[in-house]
C-alpha cells in the first residue's frame, strides 16, 4: 500500500538518480527526466537527435546509475538478427559427439543500447520486436525469458537519410517515449568541453539497483487515478483518430492514423511515476498534458495535407490539448537547433526570444 513513507523513499531515490546522472550529462534535464520516468514505468525509449548531443553517453550513464548489465549494439546495414538474439552453435561434448549449444546474443542483458537503430535492415530490426514487448527471445522454436528489468534505449539520427531504414509502425509503437535531444546551449557547451577535457569516462556511481527499480515500479503502479482523469487520458489518445467518436478537429484535418491502445497504457503508467516524482498521491491533468508529447508524437501518421503544410506531430498534440482543455497553452521559444531537428526541451515557464512567435518546450516537444 502506498503511504507517505514510500512516497518519500521514492522521491529520495529519484533525486539521487538525477544527481548521479548530472555528473556525466550536462543539461538535457527534460530528456533525462523522460528517460528515467520511462525506465521506472517499464518502457522502452527512442532518443532522436543530431550526432554528438550525448544520446549514447546518457544511456551508458544510466547503466552505471542503475547498476545493471549493459549491452551496446551498433546497428549497421550488414547486422543480422543472430547478431542480436544469439544462435545455436555446434560444440563437442566430453564423448566427442557434436551437439548444439545456444550462444546468447547481446540482447540478453538488462539495458540494451540500440545505437543508430534505423541503420539496420527491417529483417534485423524485427529481431527486437518480441524482446521489446514480451521480454522473450525465440531462436529455433525455443523461447527464452529475458532478465528483469529489461529496457531497450535506442538512438537515431533525424538528418541523414542515406543508408537508413525507417522504423516500422509496429516497432515504433513498442517505444513508450520518443524524446527529442536538442543541441546544448552556450553555457552547457562550455561545461561539456570543460568536463571532457579532464576525462571522457563516465564517473556516475550506482544510485539504484535492479531490485529497487522494480520496487519503485510496484509503488508507482499503486498510485490511484480518478475516473475523470482516466477518461481524459483515454480521450487524449482517442482524439488522435480522425474517425473516432472523440476525434479532434486537428486529427480530422491532419492525421491519417492515430495512436494505438499502447499509448493509453503508456500515458497512465508514466503519469503515475511523474506524480510520485512530484510528491503527489494521485495523477493530475498536468501530468497527462506534459507526457502526451513523448507518448503520442511517434504513434501518429500524418496525411498529405499535414506534410504539405509542414505540420508536425507536436503541433497536432498541442491543438488536441488546447481543444480538450478549452484554453490556449502557454508558449515559449525553443533554442536554436538544426533545421531538420525537432525543438529542444527546456524547463517549464522558461521563455526565450527568437524574433518569431513564442514556443514552449517539454520533453523535446515544440508547439
Amino acid at each position: 500500500m502506498v503511504n507517505e513513507e514510500s512516497i518519500k523513499k521514492f522521491s529520495e531515490q529519484c533525486a539521487n538518480i538525477f544527481k548521479q546522472i548530472e555528473r556525466d550529462v550536462i543539461g538535457q534535464k527534460a530528456v533525462v527526466e523522460g528517460t528515467v520516468i520511462a525506465m521506472i514505468a517499464g518502457g522502452n525509449v527512442l532518443l532522436e537527435g543530431v550526432p554528438g548531443v550525448g544520446k549514447t553517453r546518457l544511456v551508458r550513464s544510466l547503466g552505471r546509475v542503475f547498476n545493471l548489465p549493459f549491452s551496446r549494439i551498433q546497428f549497421t546495414p550488414d547486422l543480422m538478427p543472430a547478431d542480436v538474439t544469439g544462435t545455436n552453435i555446434i560444440v563437442k561434448d566430453e564423448s566427442g559427439n557434436s551437439t548444439f549449444r545456444f550462444q546468447p546474443g547481446p540482447i540478453f542483458s538488462n539495458i540494451i543500447l540500440a545505437d543508430e537503430i534505423n541503420r539496420a535492415t527491417p529483417k534485423t530490426q524485427s529481431a527486437l520486436l518480441e524482446a521489446m514487448q514480451e521480454h522473450t527471445v525465440t531462436v529455433m522454436g525455443v523461447s527464452r525469458k529475458l532478465n528483469e528489468p529489461f529496457f531497450v534505449l535506442a538512438t537515431q539520427n533525424p538528418i541523414e537519410q542515406d543508408g537508413t531504414y525507417p522504423l516500422p509502425e509496429a516497432q515504433m509503437d513498442r517505444f513508450m517515449f520518443k524524446l527529442i535531444v536538442p543541441n546544448p546551449g552556450l553555457d552547457e557547451l562550455m561545461q561539456i568541453v570543460d568536463m571532457t577535457q579532464k576525462t571522457m569516462a563516465e564517473v556516475a556511481e550506482a544510485a539504484c539497483s535492479g531490485e529497487e527499480l522494480l520496487e519503485m515500479r510496484a509503488t508507482a503502479n499503486q498510485i490511484p487515478v480518478a475516473e475523470e482523469v482516466m477518461r481524459y487520458a483515454m480521450t487524449l489518445c482517442s482524439a488522435t483518430h480522425p474517425d473516432s467518436e472523440c476525434a479532434s478537429a486537428a486529427a480530422k484535418k491532419y492525421v491519417r492514423l492515430g495512436a494505438s491502445p499502447r499509448a493509453g497504457q503508456a500515458l497512465i503508467s508514466a503519469a503515475k511515476v511523474r506524480a510520485l516524482m512530484h510528491g503527489r498521491f494521485n495523477v493530475a491533468y498536468s501530468d497527462l498534458n506534459e507526457l502526451a508529447y513523448p507518448v503520442l508524437r511517434h504513434r501518429m501518421k500524418m496525411n498529405f495535407e499535414a506534410i504539405a503544410a509542414r505540420v508536425q506531430a507536436d503541433d497536432i498534440i498541442g491543438m488536441i490539448i488546447e481543444e480538450l482543455s478549452g484554453k490556449k497553452p502557454e508558449k515559449a521559444a525553443p533554442a536554436a537547433a538544426e533545421p531538420s531537428a525537432e525543438a529542444a526541451p527546456a524547463q517549464p515557464q522558461e521563455e526565450q526570444a527568437d524574433g518569431k512567435k513564442g514556443k514552449r518546450k517539454f520533453f523535446g516537444r515544440k508547439e
